[in-house]
């Protein structure tokens, strides 16, 4: 399916551009979140057009999660759980835990499809954890995993 982006997208393209993508990433995510339209002449005229709102549009997507990125880079986010004998945890974290942690603690809406996993946080520990705000703006955050003191 080929597609024109209507916002810059990490290792698709820019505003603009025209690229190929498979049939289901194209239609029900891209197209879906209004990310990007079909291809076909007029929509390519409609963007070069438009490209200008979208870009300054683009940039104040980027200006408002540099300042969440800052907010949060770097800091660490601490988690006590239940644990078995040897430190692995009954559940894992998921992403959605990390991100109303990260709303309770600083106040900074992330969103749990902006948090990247590297693998599953299932074991006591500190672990870096990557969040992608934007094609150009991401952040480093650690989490800390504890286990709850018994009495």
């Amino acid at each position: 399916m080929e597609i024109i982006l209507l916002e810059n997208i990490l290792n698709l393209g820019n505003i603009g551009d025209t690229v190929k993508v498979k049939n289901g990433y194209g239609r029900n995510f891209l197209l879906k979140q209004g990310k990007a339209l079909r291809f076909s002449k007029e929509n390519q005229e409609f963007v070069n057009k438009k490209k200008d709102i979208l870009n300054k549009k683009n940039i104040e997507t980027k200006n408002k999660f540099k300042e969440i990125a800052k907010l949060i880079n770097n800091k660490t986010f601490e988690f006590n759980k239940e644990s078995k004998e040897n430190g692995e945890l009954y559940g894992s974290i998921k992403p959605k835990e990390i991100a109303n942690l990260i709303k309770e603690k600083t106040n900074a809406e992330v969103s749990p499809s902006q948090i990247i996993l590297k693998n599953e946080l299932n074991k006591i520990g500190i672990f870096k954890v990557d969040i992608n705000f934007h094609s150009e703006v991401k952040a480093l955050v650690s989490v800390k995993i504890d286990k709850i003191q018994s009495k």
